[in-house]
């Protein structure tokens, strides 16, 4: 498709403006040859605008400022003065150890073949990379050990930096002009210093009615608290979110109206609930309205499933292209937002290895300089093995093609695990007394108990009976998560009562018998009665 354009308004030119077309998997050699060989040594400052493609996105609007929701501590932040002075170097400041002393001399490890993903494939035709200690001076590499493990800046390697920036623009083509993104070292670390960059003891955050627990208990020690939104089977409900800030009564909750909103839109967890594009766009609108922040943590963004059809149904086909994998997937928060008003949480955990502890964010420069400044002196980049390690499998193995592969070979384990897990629910449980939405990604399968059908309802409370139920199913040797236990607001009284099943990590023959266990369990704490609407 040939570009567009259009004309520049100011009286000084009255040229003919073209608007570049958005950065795809084919296009990205050509930036990189427009930019020249990348050459970064140890604690070399990335150049984000060259990895954007310095013309690329002159066209878009700047981002909103955000000095009005940084905290003091936040704006204060000067970073490491040692570090800084390595950008005007050219060499890392300050007293670095000698790399000669780096007890490693190459580092060898087997990957997938390209469209050769599984374990069996991996074991048997692996391709195996090395890494060298000096293959940057010795012309091998981009990367080496003596450069990864040495310290770096905040904001992690330029060699793999590149390469999610590139993924960023590729997957979502961000729509204003000063974005970028940093390193992380994982989402968990991430929200507790965004939490440092935004709120202040006595402050509240918004997020779902059942939240990631971490998340909470990273904001009570600095004095934080969460104010639940509702939700239904799509997730956050954007009516909601308007009716507590609406209504919010500074005295009553004794604090101010808060603007830090925290969602997981995909798969989110605990629910396993995906908010549609309709639903982000209308959350999206409220966030305009109350001048809200956005914290968009997706780490299950890529395990967005197939559409589930029913038992016994012939399987949806994968994906037949790249674009169409892409174009699959439900736009992300950070595609929509036009204000500068997001900060996407990336991480590597639930699509490559949680060990890694290497993700990043996705935000204006404004506020991912204040994060990379905080970063410089506090978790520092992300592990310098890790950094290296990904960076020869993704960028100089696989690629985009083919890690887009891979994504797209997970998503279909997925799909077939969830489809299992579906499967078994609807032959051994009590449609009765337990009812379920099949989710559309993630690793969750959320159930709803009704819990008022048990014989002890009016004798013992809800959480009571939650507990019960719990350690009826430990005595049937099966475990799930009590819902309770994901409430963003404990004090608040219980209407629901939910339990949260896993998919993600077991054989096919172990979820069947996890759920029929689950079943005679649930049959067990409600009473024999119903033994005779499902199979024991």
């Amino acid at each position: 498709m040939a570009p567009s354009a259009v004309e520049v308004l100011p009286e000084s030119d009255t040229s003919t403006f073209t608007i570049p077309d958005r950065l795809t998997i084919q296009s990205v050699a050509k930036r990189r040859a427009a930019s020249g060989k990348l050459i970064a040594g140890a604690a070399a400052a990335a150049d984000v605008h060259s990895f954007k493609g310095r013309t690329q996105h002159v066209h878009k609007a700047n981002a909103k400022r955000w000095d009005h929701r940084l905290t003091e501590e936040a704006k204060a932040r000067t970073g490491s003065s040692l570090k800084e002075a390595a950008k005007y170097l050219g060499q890392p400041g300050g007293g670095l150890p000698s790399s000669e002393y780096f007890p490693l001399d190459e580092i060898k490890f087997k990957v997938p073949a390209l469209g050769h993903f599984s374990a069996k494939d991996i074991h048997e035709h692996g391709v195996v990379l090395t890494a060298g200690k000096h293959d940057m001076a010795e012309d091998k590499s981009l990367f080496d050990i003596a450069t990864a493990l040495q310290y770096g800046q905040g904001h992690g390697a330029a060699q793999l930096l590149r390469w999610i920036i590139e993924h960023t623009e590729i997957v979502h083509n961000p729509t204003y002009q000063d974005w970028s993104c940093t390193m992380t070292i994982g989402s968990t670390s991430a929200f507790d210093i965004t939490l440092r960059m935004f709120t202040k003891p006595g402050n509240w955050i918004l997020s779902e009615e059942f939240t990631f627990p971490a998340m909470v208990e990273s904001a009570a020690p600095m004095g934080v608290k969460v104010a639940a939104v509702g939700m239904d089977e799509h997730g956050m409900r954007a009516e909601s979110l308007d009716e507590v800030l609406s209504s919010w009564d500074e005295k009553v909750r004794g604090g101010p109206k808060p603007f830090l909103v925290y969602t997981v839109p995909t798969g989110q967890n605990p629910t396993g609930a995906t908010q549609t594009l309709e639903r982000r766009k209308a959350i999206y609108a409220v966030a305009q309205k109350h001048d809200l922040y956005i914290v968009e943590d997706e780490p299950y963004y890529f395990l967005q499933m197939q559409p589930y059809t029913g038992p016994n149904a012939p399987d949806v086909p994968p994906p037949a292209s790249h674009e169409e994998f892409l174009k699959s997937l439900v736009p992300s928060y950070l595609s929509l937002d036009t204000d500068g008003r997001v900060m996407r949480m990336d991480s590597f955990s639930k699509v490559i290895a949680p060990g890694g502890r290497v993700g990043w964010i996705t935000a204006s420069e404004q506020i991912c300089e204040r994060y990379s400044k905080h970063a410089d002196l506090a978790t520092q980049g992300p592990s310098g093995l890790s950094q290296l390690m990904l960076f020869k499998l993704l960028d100089e193995h696989w690629g985009h093609a083919g890690y887009l592969d891979w994504l797209i070979h997970i998503r279909m384990e997925y799909t077939a695990r969830r489809n299992v897990i579906l499967e078994a629910c609807e032959t051994y449980l009590p449609g009765d007394l337990i009812s379920w939405a099949p989710p559309m990604a993630g690793m969750f399968h959320w159930l709803k108990v009704e819990y008022r059908k048990h014989p002890h309802y009016g004798k013992k409370t809800a959480i009571e009976i939650e507990e019960e139920i719990f350690h009826k199913l430990m005595e049937h040797g099966t475990l799930l998560m009590k819902g309770s236990w994901f409430r963003a607001e404990q004090e608040l009284a219980v209407e629901t009562m939910f339990l949260r099943a896993t998919y993600a990590a077991v054989p096919s023959e172990q979820i069947q018998e996890a759920v029929r266990r689950l079943g005679a369990a649930i049959r067990d704490s409600f009473g024999d009665a119903t033994a005779a609407n499902g199979v024991l």
